[in-house]
């Protein structure tokens, strides 16, 4: 089932059981596949395009709860929580910091990156594997970590 499939099944449900903020969510997800759709580029949907736009949606409502937060908005932060959690139920399963840890070890050890100049070969690899798995920051955090203790 294609994640516009999905949407459309979950949209119905959320009108049904009356949950506004999962309904909004899902609209909201429901507009950027129609933005794709309608921007022109005449391709259709592709799985890597979907977990580009989950990603891309709960990245900013990462930065979004960092914000509400330091502003000590602690309502706002909490409805942006919960829209996060419905976004993060599309994305394939997050993996643990541990998990992404020993990914990236072994992608290291099969490249041979062992000091902080083999960064441009590991980094690129690694984000790519990881691609929706995990959030790009911890990726990089974890990357350099590894590189430094070789």
């Amino acid at each position: 089932m294609s994640l516009k499939e999905k949407i459309n099944d979950e949209l119905k449900s959320a009108m049904k059981s009356g949950d506004k903020i999962r309904l909004e969510t899902i609209r909201s997800i429901r507009a950027l596949i129609l933005e794709f759709e309608k921007s022109g580029s005449s391709k259709e949907l592709t799985p890597d395009d979907e977990i580009k736009m989950l990603t891309s949606a709960s990245k900013k409502r990462k930065e979004s709860i960092e914000q509400f937060q330091n502003a000590n908005r602690i309502e706002l932060a909490e409805k942006e929580i919960q829209e996060l959690k419905i976004i993060e139920e599309f994305l394939p399963k997050q993996l643990s910091h541990d998990e992404i840890f020993a990914e990236v070890k072994k992608m290291a050890d099969e490249i041979g990156a062992k000091t902080k100049e083999d960064f441009p070969k590991l980094m690129p690899l690694a984000a790519k594997n990881l691609k929706g798995k995990a959030d790009g920051k911890i990726i990089k955090e974890i990357v350099e970590k590894i590189l430094s203790i070789n």
